[in-house]
């Protein structure tokens, strides 16, 4: 069987009860995307992929193609210096990719960069009518299994399919600032009882001296550094895989394997977000949720958590996010002290 150009193959193989997908990255080449059928009657439209890599769009979309380009070629490029190309993908390597059968659309869904309101607008695109308004949609009923459909669902033939005719894209953000609004919103927040008691109280009983009993129990007065000492910790990983919020982004989106046509980053939310509902072709009946957060985590709040933390310390939780600084192209913080 050839190797389909735009480098995707996805191969099913059963070996035993397993079901195993294996998929190949190449060098980027332009995909060959199927045309797709619109919701009305009688009616067909270009597919977002086809929108992206066809010359003929409005000069504001093209601008913002060449951003999105960049990118792609950086992240490629990336890949080839730093990873293997083969590598065996399980079904649950494709929970977190997002399908929009209605729109021809693939998101990989990263939490602490904007995913929340990302669920909601893909709620409203396919829905049929029973969704207008995101921000009219609970962040909680965002977050309920079912309401949207993951690759993970569909058989191999059809997984196929979508990989080399739908638009993936994915949003990142500054690996060290993800993970500071990770840590505070799980654990410096009263509400998030579940976080404190599932981790907080690990992460107490095995990293702090002499803890009180009311430590132990309630696990809602983790600290940063107790924080980074448990992600650090070898056994951490050995005993289950890190939670979503504070996995890395090539752990969850495997973007070395599965070619992503759009890479937004949480940096310019706004103009990549537009981008994405302008190739969508909802640009006109859609906007994406702005956000109101007054103390969105930066990189002046990511330093000042950061101070606290010894360089022993910050040496081991860079390595430990390497690659996602890697390959979405961000540099090394000032204020870290690894020497």
């Amino acid at each position: 069987m050839g190797m389909p150009r735009g480098g995707r193959l996805l191969l099913g193989t059963c070996l035993g009860s397993l079901f195993v997908l294996v998929l190949y990255f190449q060098s980027i080449t332009k995909p060959e995307p199927a045309e797709t059928t619109d919701s009305r009657p009688g009616k067909s439209r270009r597919s977002p992929l086809q929108t992206l890599y066809n010359g003929d769009q409005k000069l504001e979309l093209l601008a913002a193609q060449r951003s999105l380009q960049g990118r792609r070629e950086l992240l490629g490029q990336a890949c080839l210096s730093h990873t293997r190309k083969r590598q065996v993908l399980s079904p649950e390597d494709l929970k977190h990719l997002i399908v929009d059968d209605k729109h021809s659309l693939i998101y990989c869904y990263v939490p602490k960069v904007a995913c929340t309101n990302w669920k909601r607008v893909l709620m409203v695109l396919s829905s049929d009518g029973r969704y207008i308004n995101p921000l009219a949609i609970p962040a909680n009923e965002a977050h309920v299994a079912g309401n949207l459909r993951t690759l993970s669902e569909f058989t191999v033939s059809e997984i196929n399919q979508r990989l080399r005719s739908y638009l993936k894209f994915i949003f990142v953000r500054e690996p060290f600032e993800r993970l500071v609004s990770a840590y505070r919103n799980k654990f410096t927040r009263s509400y998030n009882t579940a976080f404190h008691k599932r981790y907080g109280t690990k992460i107490i009983r095995r990293n702090r001296p002499d803890p009180e009993p009311e430590a132990l129990e309630k696990g809602n007065d983790v600290s940063f550094p107790e924080f980074v000492q448990y992600l650090v910790d070898p056994r951490t990983q050995r005993e289950e895989p890190f939670n979503e919020h504070w996995e890395r982004v090539h752990s969850l989106c495997h973007p070395c394997l599965i070619h992503y046509d759009v890479v937004g980053k949480y940096e310019t939310l706004e103009p990549d977000a537009q981008a994405v509902l302008r190739l969508a072709g909802v640009e006109g009946t859609l906007q994406f949720p702005t956000s109101g957060k007054s103390t969105r985590t930066d990189g002046n709040m990511a330093a000042r958590f950061f101070k606290h933390i010894s360089p022993f310390y910050q040496k081991k939780l860079f390595n430990l996010y390497r690659m996602d600084f890697l390959l979405f192209n961000y540099s090394t913080p000032e204020y870290l002290r690894t020497r």
